[in-house]
């Protein structure tokens, strides 16, 4: 499950692709270390770097590859092997932060060791150092995320056939790290990365445009810096608003976010999966949401009127009356049950029609490889 703090609701978060943010205080002061007069930090305390820059005198900077809370993801060449082209990922010079990522380090360096032989579709650390106050660690560089490649590409959906295949990587990856006794708390499309996201440019005749297909359907699993072990404290706050599951909402509360706002999430729910059970909703320390153990909504509010427009049950999605549609709306009608116990496990669902193709491809390749 996604942290022993929430069981059941694994399968629920990784197919709507839950995050977990762990809680900061805005208001702690940020203490940053003393350094060399030669490097320098701004004033949201990322390192000032550019081009060219060597590190620790081994890795030449080539490129920012992204930005985010804990600090900057670069390109860089590995002079002292090959010229290998690594992304290195710059935590802030900032307490919170650097305690952060050497609680990922930790993790890192466990799932290197769990995993030795790679197969289970995690991200590899390569190296890991402390650069003037900046924790600094190395990754193999994949390519763009999911998200991204949605982004470049019109927002044009992936094929049903695409989608088995990531997806089986992307369950057996977390239901490897679930084994192991560890959650990932950040799981969102922007943290699936392609292996490769090299591509053809083919004309959609249906859409009437150029559409890009990939080369390559393997993904990873990356950004482990809210990565919890089982037994370690959890917040009641748990995965981003957009992919929460209905028992986190229900149960947490969370500073500065407008009432509304999950209301209406649920409310989406509810068109799209039906009803919220009442003995769920009993459950609730919002009880503003509940009325005679109904989700109180009023249907005719702007809200509800842009709910009722834009939200459908989930059946209702399908394009298609193809056996690979029937089974992959029925895997995650299942993986979305608000019954925790009858909520499809990661390890349940690697097992589902739907991945037969995929297993019975890995099966043949084993016996290729050994004949």
């Amino acid at each position: 499950m996604i942290g022993a703090f929430w069981p059941g609701s694994g399968g629920f978060m990784v197919v709507m692709m839950v995050v977990t943010l762990v809680a900061m205080n805005p208001f702690q002061r940020s203490q940053r270390r003393k350094r060399s007069r030669s490097v320098e930090d701004d004033e949201e305390g990322h390192l000032i770097y550019h081009s060219g820059l060597v590190l620790k005198a081994r890795y030449k900077v080539v490129a920012t590859l992204g930005e985010g809370a804990f600090g900057k993801v670069v390109e860089c060449i590995d002079t002292s092997n090959d010229d290998e082209r690594v992304a290195l990922k710059i935590i802030k010079n900032i307490d919170r932060y650097r305690e952060a990522a050497m609680s990922e380090v930790e993790v890192l360096e466990q799932m290197n060791t769990l995993d030795n032989e790679k197969t289970f579709g995690c991200v590899r650390m390569l190296n890991w150092f402390d650069y003037h106050g900046h924790i600094c660690i190395v990754f193999e560089l994949l390519g763009l995320s999911t998200f991204d490649f949605l982004k470049e590409n019109s927002f044009l959906p992936f094929t049903v056939e695409q989608i088995r295949h990531m997806s089986y990587q992307i369950f057996r990856a977390v239901a490897f790290l679930h084994r192991n006794k560890l959650t990932h708390t950040d799981l969102k499309p922007e943290n699936i990365l392609f292996v490769n996201s090299d591509y053809d440019m083919k004309y959609n005749a249906k859409m009437k445009r150029d559409e890009r297909t990939l080369k390559n359907l393997d993904v990873k699993v990356v950004d482990f810096g809210n990565a919890t072990y089982d037994h370690e404290h959890h917040t009641s706050v748990v995965s981003t608003r957009h992919y929460r599951a209905p028992e986190v909402i229900l149960a947490g509360v969370e500073p500065g976010v407008l009432p509304g706002f999950f209301k209406e999430h649920l409310a989406m729910m509810e068109r799209v999966l039906g009803p919220i059970p009442a003995q769920l909703l009993q459950k609730t320390k919002k009880r503003r949401y509940v009325h005679h153990d109904r989700l109180d909504w009023d249907e005719h509010s702007s809200s509800g009127r842009y709910v009722r427009k834009h939200c459908k049950p989930l059946k209702q999605y399908m394009s298609s009356k193809s056996s690979d549609h029937e089974q992959l709306f029925d895997l995650v009608q299942s993986m979305l049950q608000y019954d925790t116990s009858r909520r499809l496990t990661l390890e349940e669902a690697l097992w589902h029609p739907f991945f037969h193709p995929v297993r019975k491809e890995k099966v043949s390749l084993k016996i290729t490889k050994h004949t």
